[in-house]
């Protein structure tokens, strides 16, 4: 399919979200945790991304179908003299919530801010040689060669008022990982749906309906006001629901979703995401920080981690921790995604006997201590996931020393230069659809704008060449084939151990019918309330 014709698939689909208003009224919104900062390019983390959409917006967006949908652009296509420059047509008449005009301008300087070093969305845009203004509506952006995914790569991108940046002194990104702060943390001006009104980062963020909005008639938009409110504790958070202290919750206990299907004037919505969860280890370092081995590290063996591999019972996870609610898996991609294939999907079936075996053959036969770090407030039963993992490991010999924390103090551990931890629980969503973008993040030697979420401190000079011409091979077999090639490797090295692909759970007020996103970004502009 030509990009002018997808453009003009995700306009049918964009119209077909066009409901007749029924009423209009705040929608109380809780989910587990808080966006991490309101910098636009600070965070690549989901629940951050879900946040700010309601603010800012992309050049395109996704639909709760998958489909791309154009939103600060109208179209886009590689010029047909040069195929190094995309070529975007940008949305006439568009207003940040200040009042300034969206411009081309505005969308060079924040894909330019997005490639700063202490952008976390500076992975997405490794490709990108210059951003360039044709004129007031039109802009240029040009590659390191053919990049045929561009767009796909743009869907979290969001586009700030270079003014109104300036004038705070927010042009520089927020260096999340160190802890600093500027105008952009806790202020925002976008051009999205909704305005912010108050921000208590933890505790709870206002929103407002942005009157002026350019979606106005082409989306519902009856929300008038959102309050957000991180509820951390599963029983409180389903509790607040059921009493009306909230309309909406994101994040659904698995333990609570029969519960809530069977209580009155309540909707339950189920759907896979696109997203796996899964171990890392470092397979790096001479020694482990936590391990009781001194002078080597068990991890580099590959040995080692094939035991932790044959150790962990996906099923019995499903089963007991998940209630069902989760789709076993052996590697760290989303049936989702562009490289998917079944048969790249296997684990071996947990055999205590195995892996001691192996353990012993690397020559810890009595075993090893390590911390797992694990966050107990982003993915569904994470806690529960890493406690079930804790017990699994010990039958092996593996003792492990939990530390469960908020997500807010997990991640940093990981994105630190060194990392900060040995062995811990990520989850992995794919926004692209596109195996590049887990290879560029997950298993890139950390560099530069690559590997920034590699905490494995896995290196592989021959991988990463393979994943830099990712971005730049045109030929969809050719590039399909070193997609194949890679997972065939890097499912061989074992420096991952997936657990399964999370299923989501959204419950509401039966007034409302929120469906599942496969990017877990529920878009408030498109909900209509009906009359009951």
């Amino acid at each position: 399919m030509s990009l002018f014709k997808l453009s003009a698939v995700a306009l049918a689909v964009t119209t077909a979200f066009c409901v007749v208003s029924a009423d209009a009224r705040t929608l109380k919104w809780a989910r587990s945790g808080d966006a991490l900062t309101l910098d636009p390019h600070a965070q690549n983390e989901s629940p951050t991304h879900a946040f700010n959409h309601h603010i800012y917006e992309p050049l395109v967006i996704r639909s709760d179908k998958g489909e791309l949908i154009p939103t600060l652009a109208v179209s886009w296509r590689v010029l047909p003299n040069d195929p190094t420059v995309w070529e975007f047509k940008l949305r006439p008449n568009v207003k940040f919530h200040n009042g300034n005009s969206f411009t081309a301008d505005d969308v060079v300087f924040s894909l330019d801010r997005a490639r700063q070093p202490t952008s976390d969305m500076k992975g997405l845009l490794t490709s990108v040689s210059s951003v360039s203004k044709v004129d007031d509506l039109t802009v240029h952006v040009r590659t390191n060669g053919p990049n045929p995914l561009l767009v796909n790569n743009l869907t979290n991108m969001f586009i700030m008022d270079k003014e109104w940046s300036e004038t705070n002194n927010a042009q520089k990104v927020q260096d999340f990982k160190n802890k600093d702060e500027n105008f952009a943390v806790r202020n925002a001006n976008g051009t999205g749906a909704f305005q912010l009104v108050t921000r208590e980062p933890d505790v709870r963020t206002v929103l407002k309906r942005n009157e002026t909005y350019w979606g106005r008639g082409e989306y519902p938009v009856e929300v008038t006001e959102i309050v957000y409110t991180p509820i951390k504790v599963d029983a409180t958070r389903v509790a607040a629901l059921l009493s009306g202290d909230v309309d909406f919750v994101q994040d659904v206990p698995v333990q609570d979703i029969e519960r809530l299907r069977s209580a009155q004037k309540m909707r339950v919505t189920i759907g896979p995401e696109n997203r796996t969860i899964f171990f890392g280890m470092d397979v790096g370092s001479s020694e482990l920080r936590s391990s009781d081995v001194k002078g080597k590290n068990p991890f580099a063996d590959k040995r080692v981690r094939k035991a932790v591999n044959t150790a962990i019972n996906r099923e019995a996870i499903q089963r007991v921790a998940m209630r069902g609610q989760s789709v076993p898996a052996g590697v760290i991609m989303p049936p989702f995604i562009n490289g998917y294939s079944k048969d790249l999907d296997r684990w071996p079936q947990p055999n205590v006997a195995e892996a001691k075996k192996m353990l012993a053959d690397a020559g810890y036969p009595n075993g090893f201590s390590v911390t797992l770090h694990c966050p107990n407030d982003r993915y569904v039963n994470d806690e529960a996931i890493c406690q079930a993992a804790v017990g699994m490991l010990g039958q092996i010999g593996i003792k492990v020393n939990l530390v469960s924390q908020s997500k807010s103090l997990h991640f940093p551990l990981i994105q630190k230069d060194p990392p900060e931890t040995d062995f811990f629980l990520l989850g992995w969503g794919v926004p692209p659809f596109d195996s590049e973008y887990v290879f560029s993040f997950l298993y890139h030697t950390r560099k530069d704008k690559l590997g920034s979420w590699n905490a494995t401190r896995y290196s592989n000079p021959e991988a990463d060449k393979m994943i830099q011409s990712l971005s730049s091979e045109p030929d969809t077999t050719k590039r399909n084939a070193t997609i194949r090639k890679l997972w065939e490797l890097l499912i061989e090295e074992t420096v991952y151990v997936a657990v399964h692909n999370q299923v989501l759970a959204y419950g509401m007020k039966a007034d409302i019918d929120i469906p599942v996103h496969p990017e877990n970004q529920p878009h408030m502009k498109f909900v209509s309330f009906k009359r009951m």
